[in-house]
C-alpha cells in the first residue's frame, strides 16, 4: 500500500475521505485543493490503473485475491467510520460491494444468491453505519450513462456508435438502481458531464473537472512548425468516435492536407503529457456531448481542442460558462471539415484559440476555487447533521 500524509486540519475541522476510484483524477485533485485550502482530506483508491493519477492511499496491488479486496473494503469501511466526517464517493461507486454483474454467475444459481444476499448485506451496513456522516457522489460518466436512455434521446451518442455490448439492459437496470440507492442516501450528488443530469435526481448538480493542478500544467509555447501536430487519446477507441478521427485523417492525408497525427493510448498520465506538449491542435471525443479531463489538460497546455458539445445540455451549466466556451464543435459527419478548416485557412488562429483556451481553464477549473465551494456543501449538511464545524 502507498501512503502519503496530508496536513492536518483545524480542531473541528471536518475530515473527508474520497474514495474509491481514481477515475478521471478527480477524487485526487479534489482531495489536494481541499488541503490546499485548510481542509483534512484524504483520497483512497481501491486500486491503481495504467493512468496513474497519484492517490494518497491505494489499497491493494494488482492481482490481490478477491478475499483480500474485500478484506480491505471492510477495514476502509471500519476508519470512514472512525476517522472521518465526510464521506465522498467518485464515479458513482460504493466501498463495500452494492450489486455484481450479471457475467460472475448466471440468474438463479447457488453462486447468483449468495453474492446477491453479500451485497444486499454490504449495501445495508455500509448505509447504517455511514448514516451520520456527510455522504457526498460524483458520477463521472458510465456510472451514470444508459444505453437506452441516450438511444431514446440524443441523436449522437455513445450507445449509438458502439453497439449492444457496451450498455445493455442488464446494465442499464444495474445502472438506475444504484442511481436510485445513492438518490437515497448520499446528502449531495454531483456529475462532471452535464448530460448525466438528465438520468440523475434533480437536486444532482453539475461541478467542472478538478483533477488538475493548473500552476503544474503551464502553457507550453513552442515555434510554428510546417506541419502541425494533432493528437487524440482516447481511454476507449469506441466511446470517443475513434473511429471518425482517424477516416477524417486518412482522407485528409489523401488530399494532401500537412499535418501530423498522434494516437495516445495506454500511457500513465505523466507520459502522455509530455506528447501533448508537442501538439498544435487536440481532438477529444465526438459521442458523449461534452469535453474530458483530457481536454482539461491540452486547454491547460494552451492547445485548442475539437470536440463534440450537445447544445441541449447546456441547461445545465452556468451561463457564464456557456458563453465563454473555447472549444471548437464538431460532429462525427463534421469532424473531417472542421480539422480542415484548422489545418488550413484557419491554422493561424490555433495559438490564439489555445491561449483562450488556457484562460476558460483558469477560470472554470480551478481545483482550488471548485472545493471552496463543495466546501460550502459539506459544511451546511454538517450542521443539519450536528457535526462540529471549525469556523473559516
Amino acid at each position: 500500500m502507498n501512503q502519503t500524509s496530508g496536513k492536518a486540519g483545524k480542531p473541528n475541522q471536518l475530515r473527508i475521505l474520497h474514495c474509491p476510484t481514481t477515475t478521471g483524477g478527480s477524487p485526487q485533485g479534489l482531495a489536494r485543493a481541499e488541503r490546499e485550502i485548510g481542509l483534512d482530506s484524504r483520497s483512497v483508491a481501491f486500486t491503481q490503473n495504467y493512468i496513474a493519477y497519484r492517490s494518497d492511499e491505494v489499497l491493494w496491488e494488482e492481482g490481490a485475491s478477491l478475499w483480500v479486496q474485500q478484506w480491505r473494503c471492510w477495514l476502509l469501511l471500519k476508519r470512514a467510520c472512525r476517522e472521518f466526517d465526510v464521506v465522498h464517493y467518485n464515479a458513482g461507486s460504493s466501498i463495500l460491494p452494492w450489486s455484481f454483474s450479471s457475467r460472475w454467475a448466471s440468474r438463479g444459481s447457488p453462486k447468483w444468491m449468495l453474492y446477491t444476499a453479500y451485497a444486499n448485506i454490504c449495501r445495508r451496513v455500509e448505509r447504517a453505519l455511514l448514516r451520520n456522516k456527510v455522504i457526498a457522489v460524483t458520477f463521472q460518466g458510465d456510472d451514470a450513462r444508459q444505453g437506452d436512455y441516450s438511444r431514446q434521446h440524443f441523436d449522437i451518442s455513445i450507445a449509438h456508435e458502439t453497439g449492444d455490448s457496451y450498455y445493455t439492459a442488464a446494465s442499464d437496470v444495474r445502472t438506475r438502481q444504484r442511481i436510485a440507492w445513492f438518490d437515497e442516501y448520499a446528502d449531495l450528488v454531483y456529475a462532471v458531464n452535464p448530460d448525466l443530469l438528465w438520468v440523475l435526481p434533480k437536486r444532482a448538480r453539475f461541478v467542472p473537472y478538478a483533477h488538475l493542478d493548473i500552476a503544474d500544467w503551464l502553457p507550453v509555447g513552442k515555434a510554428p512548425a510546417d506541419t502541425p501536430l494533432v493528437i487524440h487519446a482516447p481511454s476507449h477507441r469506441g466511446a470517443k468516435g475513434t473511429a471518425h478521427i482517424l477516416e477524417a485523417v486518412d482522407r485528409l492525408k489523401a488530399e494532401g492536407v500537412a499535418f501530423e497525427f498522434i494516437l495516445v493510448e495506454k500511457l500513465s498520465n505523466a507520459e502522455a503529457r509530455k506528447l501533448y506538449e508537442r501538439a498544435d491542435l487536440v481532438i477529444d471525443q465526438l459521442l458523449a456531448g461534452w469535453y474530458g479531463g483530457f481536454a482539461v489538460e491540452a486547454m491547460a497546455l494552451g492547445k485548442p481542442v475539437i470536440c463534440y458539445l450537445r447544445e441541449s445540455d447546456f441547461g445545465f451549466l452556468p451561463e457564464a460558462m456557456r458563453s465563454a466556451l473555447p472549444l471548437i464543435n464538431a460532429r462525427p459527419e463534421n469532424i473531417c471539415t472542421v480539422l480542415r478548416e484548422w489545418l488550413t485557412e484557419r491554422r493561424g488562429e490555433l495559438s490564439a484559440r489555445g491561449m483562450a483556451c488556457r484562460q476558460y481553464v483558469e477560470r472554470w477549473h480551478d481545483p482550488v476555487h471548485i472545493a471552496r465551494n463543495i466546501r460550502v456543501d459539506y459544511e451546511r449538511i454538517a450542521r443539519a447533521k450536528g457535526l462540529p464545524v471549525a469556523a473559516g
